[in-house]
């Protein structure tokens, strides 16, 4: 898969053209002549651009930032800065955006399925095995839609100009049973992620179809079947899937397709590359600025080594030295004050997060109100790719969904029935303390005094320090329906304010969250001004 070539996307994207721009400018004149679907070289050519639209680094990364992970200091990337403050109304760039990528990516999957069988020459078992391709490709982008909008258009054909124009959103219940009938289809034809040949790793797995409706199950609350779902999984019968050995290594380049990996998203140095790192890492190892930080409240989260929450009696949490027996994740995550950066060439550089604690103050100050660094006196750290080029161009690939999170979804399922044991306990949560470097038997064993609430509360926590960084904190907090305690009030950064404003801690951002509104994204005004018959969302 990273052998895609930049010749062949470009082709097709040629092909694509406009028509992927909009819902409602679908052409009439594309994927129509005949001489275009020929090959079997050609079909692949399509159904790797329906891989390159199946999701993009900005929203991996900056959706933490919609989170009270991070906070979007400068501009509006994608639209988070806005919508955190709560300001944003159906014209805000990122609602059509969002409707627009996914929409683009479902008209590439409904014209490949449409045309693919023209090919007459190709082997009928790859044929399948693409469709299924593009049938999980397309029910991710359905699930996303619901996710944001609720009810959405739902079609499985490519529709005209004058359809598009005229077509209703399908109910959520009705998109949802879609996108689970999809990927039960899928699943049966997909192979394991042990039978692709090098060339194909990264492709959709049997193992990623039964994950991502798994992951829909949970944010519908269908406890037993997540758990069913999990189950297909850890068994091994789908698949060979299991923790790497390193967390901080789980990230690195030269582990790419490691045993953790279930879906990621394909990048390759020199040919498609994202450069986030640019503004996200801390001045003084060659980023611009920083537009992109980790908030106090994500530090916070993270336990002591001996299991308890910083704020428990007995944790041995010090404030004056707040970075000392964490959470290994922590180190392995978030940039902080005398944080050893690993160089390249194998050396480490101390950053200096504090003011005035550089030794060599003709450096610009990695926190300093109103500069260009952070803005909360924190950077991250994961996913940074040590090999990346000028600007910090990187092709390391973007996990989507990983092993780790299978174990999570099935803790939780199992809390939520009332089913959770000391062996769920440490198939789950002690498999992923133990990985992360916990040796304390206070933070691995099972704790049945901590009841059904204590559990949750726990596991709750764990997916948050476990997944931090890659995107999902939003979508928990919204299916918890969570959102309107931690998304109003300040987002908070390092102990480095005024004492006499929150204890010392810097206001970073003030953030508001409507829940009779927030929960539901508003159907892009844009949309709604070519279509009528497109309803709006409570509130909007």
């Amino acid at each position: 898969m990273k052998n895609i070539k930049s010749k062949g996307l470009i082709l097709v994207l040629l092909i694509l053209g406009a028509s992927c721009k909009k819902l409602d400018l679908a052409p009439v004149d594309r994927f129509t002549d005949l001489n275009y679907w020929t090959t079997t070289e050609k079909a692949k050519t399509v159904l790797n651009t329906a891989y390159s639209q199946m999701f993009n680094n900005n929203y991996f990364f900056y959706n933490e930032a919609l989170s009270d992970n991070a906070y979007n200091s400068r501009g509006d990337n994608e639209g988070v800065a806005t919508i955190a403050a709560g300001n944003q109304d159906p014209s805000l760039g990122r609602f059509n955006g969002e409707w627009d990528n996914h929409y683009s990516c479902i008209k590439t999957c409904n014209v490949f399925l449409e045309n693919v069988d023209k090919v007459t020459n190709m082997d009928a078992a790859l044929r399948e095995r693409m469709k299924s391709e593009i049938r999980f490709i397309r029910a991710f982008q359905y699930f996303q839609l619901y996710t944001w909008f609720g009810d959405v258009p739902l079609f499985e054909k490519d529709i005209t100009i004058d359809e598009a124009k005229t077509i209703s959103r399908s109910p959520r219940a009705q998109v949802v049973d879609f996108v689970l009938k999809e990927l039960d289809a899928a699943t049966a034809v997909l192979p394991l992620n042990t039978a692709y040949a090098a060339a194909d790793k990264g492709r959709i797995t049997k193992g990623a179809a039964i994950a991502l409706k798994t992951r829909a199950l949970l944010y519908e609350g269908r406890w037993q079947d997540v758990v069913t779902g999990c189950e297909q999984l850890m068994s091994g019968a789908n698949g060979s899937y299991s923790l790497f050995s390193s967390y901080e290594g789980l990230f690195l380049p030269q582990n790419e397709y490691n045993s953790e990996v279930i879906l990621d998203m394909q990048y390759v140095p020199l040919l498609r590359t994202y450069s986030n790192f640019f503004d996200f890492a801390p001045i003084s190892v060659g980023a611009r600025l920083n537009n992109f930080a980790p908030t106090q409240e994500l530090v916070d989260s993270y336990l002591m080594t001996n299991g308890l929450a910083i704020n428990q009696a007995g944790s041995g949490y010090d404030e004056n030295n707040p970075y000392v027996n964490r959470d290994p994740r922590l180190t392995a995550t978030i940039v902080y004050h005398n944080y050893q950066w690993k160089k390249p060439d194998g050396t480490t550089k101390t950053i200096y997060t504090k003011p005035g604690t550089d030794p060599d103050q003709s450096k610009v100050d990695e926190y300093a109100p109103g500069s260009v660094s952070s803005a909360t006196g924190y950077y991250l750290r994961k996913y940074y790719d040590p090999t990346s080029a000028a600007n910090f161009q990187s092709g390391l690939n973007l996990i989507l969904i990983r092993y780790a999170d299978v174990l999570l979804m099935y803790a939780e399922a199992k809390n939520e029935l009332g089913q959770m044991t000391s062996d769920v306990w440490d198939r789950t949560i002690r498999a992923l303390r133990s990985r992360a470097g916990f040796t304390s038997a206070t933070a691995l064993n099972y704790n049945a005094a901590a009841g059904q609430d204590g559990l949750r509360s726990i596991i709750r926590n764990e997916r948050r320090t476990e997944l931090a960084m890659e995107g999902l904190r939003i979508f928990d907090i919204r299916r918890w329906r969570t959102a309107e305690t931690v998304l109003n009030g300040w987002a908070h950064g390092a102990k480095f304010g005024p004492p006499s404003i929150d204890n010392g801690y810097i206001r970073a951002n003030q953030r508001t969250f409507d829940p009779a509104r927030h929960y539901l994204w508003p159907i892009p005004r844009e949309e709604r001004n070519l279509n009528p018959n497109l309803t709006q969302n409570p509130g909007w």
